[in-house]
């Protein structure tokens, strides 16, 4: 088990609809980043932005995006995660890829697609959660509307970081910082949103507000940023494990099920 977890979150401004000029982006940036990040932190739909337009837009599985997170993983000695539009068994879905630094993955398709903006008429719902093992770190990965919804994150496994890749708006995003640092706290655990900026093809404005709370909901990162920007931060699993140890609020839970 590794102690410290070095993550870097990449905010940036999407290319609509354009997978090979925001691959090519995105491996610049990653160029950038240090040989001690051991995670690296992609938006939702980071090839396309938050577009419904999946007939046209859709990879398969083993598709030029997923194939290209498993080369910059192993060229990079690290993980890397992000959700991308798939098409399987003639349904499209919103999944998020999770890439170890071997080029093995797991997938978590996003269980609540967002009504407002029609998600749900075209991209099919998850039903499974992920927990993924990684380096001694138990890390579930979530998307974007799933942060609206606290059961779906509740904390049953005991796992250390909960991640949300986003295309979450402006006029929103009062939202998006509250609930961040809300679900770190009740849930006792790190928690790391990150988002996009810029303005996609439908109209939308997205201001950025990526960031990471710690288990008491303290700040890791900067806030409130909108500009596109690179950041790599160090968690700490002691200093989860001695709060958790001493607070010991997890072991209050309810108990319940979902159905």
């Amino acid at each position: 088990m590794d102690e410290k977890l070095n993550v870097a979150i990449i905010q940036a401004e999407l290319e609509w609809e354009h997978i090979d000029a925001n691959l090519e982006m995105f491996s610049e940036k990653i160029k950038g980043i240090s040989e001690k990040a051991e995670l690296i932190v992609l938006p939702e739909m980071f090839t396309t932005g938050f577009s419904m337009n999946a007939e046209n837009l859709a990879e398969e599985t083993e598709g030029k995006t997923l194939n290209w997170m498993i080369k910059t993983a192993k060229h990079k000695n690290a993980a890397i995660t992000g959700s991308v539009i798939i098409k399987e068994n003639g349904a499209y879905y919103n999944r998020l890829f999770f890439v170890f630094p071997d080029g093995n993955y797991k997938n978590y398709d996003k269980r609540h697609t967002f009504t407002l903006a029609k998600e749900h008429l075209t991209y099919t719902a998850g039903k499974d959660r992920l927990i993924v093992e990684y380096k001694g770190w138990k890390i579930c990965p979530l998307v974007c509307y799933d942060l609206r919804f606290p059961v779906w994150a509740r904390n049953t496994e005991d796992y250390d970081v909960l991640i949300y890749v986003a295309n979450w708006p402006e006029k929103r995003v009062n939202a998006w910082d509250a609930l961040l640092k809300a679900r770190a706290i009740e849930n006792m655990s790190y928690c790391i949103g990150l988002n996009r900026t810029g303005e996609d093809g439908d109209g939308y404005v997205y201001n950025g507000h990526s960031a990471a709370y710690d288990v008491l909901g303290n700040a890791i990162t900067g806030l409130d940023r909108a500009e596109e920007f690179v950041e790599e931060f160090e968690l700490s699993k002691q200093a989860l494990m001695e709060t958790r140890d001493k607070l010991k609020f997890l072991q209050d839970r309810d108990a319940f099920s979902l159905e």
